[in-house]
């Protein structure tokens, strides 16, 4: 590159460069007074010739050593002030950070100083409304016709295992025979309120033959995974039902104990949900269900107990508050269990729901998990205290 290509360089500016400011002034001294002529910019001209040698204190010319260190501490003064001026000096060197608004760094908005309101985490609104509309339905079913409510049964346990065979297929790849279990487990309540615990038992066994067949018409591998899952959703779903099956066919108070068993774990659920959110503070078992606590299980006591003195007093024939209280306390228990159980299951499966069938609740089986496991429970108390009827 030659002067040409950057325009006419000022007089001198070969030997003087550019005006310097700050620090590197200080050691060059003073500059020359400007030429007389067009102002031009400084910054536009380019330094085309090298400094010349200065003739030395002893008459004779240095190396021109003492001038390069010269240029070198006006540079690296030049480049500090830039640096200092576009960004840091040194590559990990960081920009500071501007100052927190208070000392404590916390939002001072009047915003973050109201207290947070704790979320019940569902819709309550259609919780409720379905939770009513079920209620109604059961209620209808359960004391106009018998054999409705063994239909409502029914339903209830095909939908369940479809749920649960749906999850284990897509979160485990794990293949469940649905037919046989839909079929099986419709047989197994309607064996039990017609023939009692045997025909429940006997129906039980062949749909866990069925599911043993059925399996064998696919691929070998992964046979006594599939076959283990679905001989244990046989037991968790309609075999856990078919007792609730089996209070109803009880005379003459049949419908009265069912209707007891479905208020004493609603009851239970609610004294759980109302005590927990309200005071719950220590953990019942958080690696499986961190929202439940000890107090949450407290309520849940004392509510189904109260409700279990009531009902065994005036809903079932020949029974006795005090009996009602045991058969509360059970009920909470199981409940609690049934409810870890399922939470258990959902955990392994990396799930919130099973399913999505019912606004505010999840799936048919996030509503039975804590009733499934009561109702043989509460069944044989029924058993020991009134007998079987």
């Amino acid at each position: 590159m030659n002067e040409s290509s950057w325009g006419a360089a000022p007089p001198g500016a070969g030997q003087w460069g550019p005006p310097d400011h700050g620090p590197a002034s200080s050691l060059r001294g003073a500059a020359p007074p400007a030429p007389a002529g067009p102002v031009h910019d400084w910054g536009d001209a380019a330094q085309t010739r090298p400094m010349p040698f200065v003739p030395g204190p002893g008459g004779h010319q240095d190396d021109g050593r003492e001038h390069r260190d010269i240029r070198d501490n006006r540079d690296h003064l030049d480049d500090r002030g830039a640096a200092r001026l576009s960004g840091p000096l040194f590559r990990d060197e960081k920009p500071q950070e501007p100052m927190p608004t208070s000392l404590s760094g916390s939002d001072s908005s009047p915003d973050s100083e109201k207290p947070k309101k704790k979320s019940a985490g569902r819709n309550l609104r259609a919780a409720i409304g379905v939770g009513i509309g079920l209620g109604a339905i059961i209620v209808a079913s359960l004391f106009v016709y018998k054999p409705v409510f063994i239909g409502v049964i029914a339903i209830a346990v095909v939908v369940g295992l479809w749920e649960l065979t749906s999850r284990l297929a897509e979160r485990k790849d794990i293949k469940v025979p649905l037919v046989p279990l839909a079929v099986g487990g419709t047989a197994m309540v309607v064996a039990g309120y017609v023939r009692g615990a045997e025909g429940a038992w006997v129906a039980m066994a062949l749909t866990a033959l069925a599911v043993l067949v059925w399996r064998m018409t696919e691929a070998p591998e992964n046979y006594l995974r599939d076959v283990t899952a679905g001989v244990f959703a046989a037991f968790y779903v309609p075999f856990l039902a078919t007792f609730v099956a089996l209070m109803l066919a009880a005379e003459p108070d049949g419908p009265q104990r069912v209707l007891t068993f479905l208020l004493l774990t609603v009851v239970s659920d609610t004294g759980a949900y109302a005590v927990g959110w309200r005071f719950g503070k220590h953990k019942l078992a958080p690696r499986i269900s961190p929202g439940k606590t000890r107090e949450g299980l407290v309520g849940a006591v004392l509510f189904a107990m109260v409700a279990g003195a009531l009902c065994m007093q005036f809903l079932i024939t020949d029974g006795a508050w005090w009996q009602g209280l045991l058969v509360g306390l059970a009920v909470a228990g199981s409940a609690t269990l049934g409810d870890l159980g399922e939470s258990m299951i959902k955990r392994d499966l990396g799930i919130k729901d099973m399913g999505t069938l019912l606004p505010g609740h999840g799936g048919i089986m996030d509503r039975l998990d804590s009733l499934l496991p009561t109702a043989p429970v509460v069944w044989l108390l029924f058993v020991i205290f009134v007998g079987a009827g």
